[in-house]
């Protein structure tokens, strides 16, 4: 047992150091904007524009599943209302960029991994080296920076879905009225809220893409190579976007407290 949690440890410490190399490598390839710039159009629409409707379709479902629980949850304690402040909040904080991320780990990290796996078992990334293309810029860097860029744009449709949905599931199989729901939902409303889920949603699609192209670039040994890199690309995904989440709520956690004391010493 020893030897296994020992084995397990170094293995998980090595492929982090394997994974900042590679980051490493990616920085470095960031000012050849002639090679990357050229792809990024592209890469911008398959990962933001067709990852939109599985995002929408999530997000709706999400927006009238937390409407109803919440009635079956508030009913007889606390004014109805107060299902607009429900929905609201846990998409915006929580559900709207966490499960829209998990989603798209599985379509748009496996894409990416699947591509450049079977790139790399087929000696296509080695003949970009033999045409003097820099493999990172050409084929990392505008993947990862259209991830960056597109998680949060795809993230604020699926809000403001997950809302309106939401308002329909409540004013319709609810006793709640448009502006009871739209009164909750505005009660405790922060703009920083969007904010935050926009900036979580950000730190994922970066790292969704990059996990990706990292475990991609390392396939080996032909279509069962790529498999495993597929597999192993949604298994990670899934568990940094969790790691993630806990280190934005902490971070969440730290900054109101700081506020908190500033305004008490004011």
């Amino acid at each position: 047992m020893l030897t296994y949690i020992g084995r397990s440890a170094v293995q998980v410490v090595d492929g982090f150091g394997r994974l900042g190399l590679f980051l490493a490598d990616v920085v470095r390839a960031l000012p050849d904007v002639r090679t990357w710039g050229r792809v990024l159009a592209q890469q911008l629409r398959r990962i933001g524009v067709d990852s939109l409707p599985i995002a929408l379709f999530i997000a709706a479902f999400t927006g009238i599943v937390l409407a109803l629980l919440a009635s079956y949850v508030f009913t007889g304690a606390v004014p109805l209302y107060l299902v607009g402040t429900l929905v609201g909040k846990t998409l915006m904080l929580e559900l709207g960029p966490v499960l829209t991320a998990l989603a798209l780990a599985g379509r748009v990290g496996a894409t990416m991994a699947a591509e450049l796996g079977t790139m790399k078992v087929t000696e296509q990334v080695d003949a970009l080296e033999t045409l003097a293309y820099n493999p990172f810029a050409y084929l990392v860097v505008p993947r990862v920076l259209a991830g960056t860029v597109m998680f949060p744009v795809i993230v604020a449709f699926a809000m403001a879905m997950g809302l309106f949905t939401g308002w329909l599931a409540a004013t319709t199989l609810l006793p709640v009225s448009s502006d009871e729901f739209v009164r909750g939902l505005r009660l405790f409303y922060k703009p920083f809220d969007w904010e935050y889920g926009l900036i979580k949603s950000a730190s994922f699609g970066f790292t969704i893409t990059l996990i990706g192209c990292f475990f991609g670039l390392r396939a080996r040994g032909g279509a069962e190579g790529v498999g495993a890199a597929t597999t192993r690309t949604v298994v990670f995904s899934a568990a940094m976007i969790l790691v993630l989440d806990a280190y934005w709520a902490v971070t969440l956690h730290w900054w109101m407290t700081v506020i908190d004391w500033l305004q008490a010493l004011v």
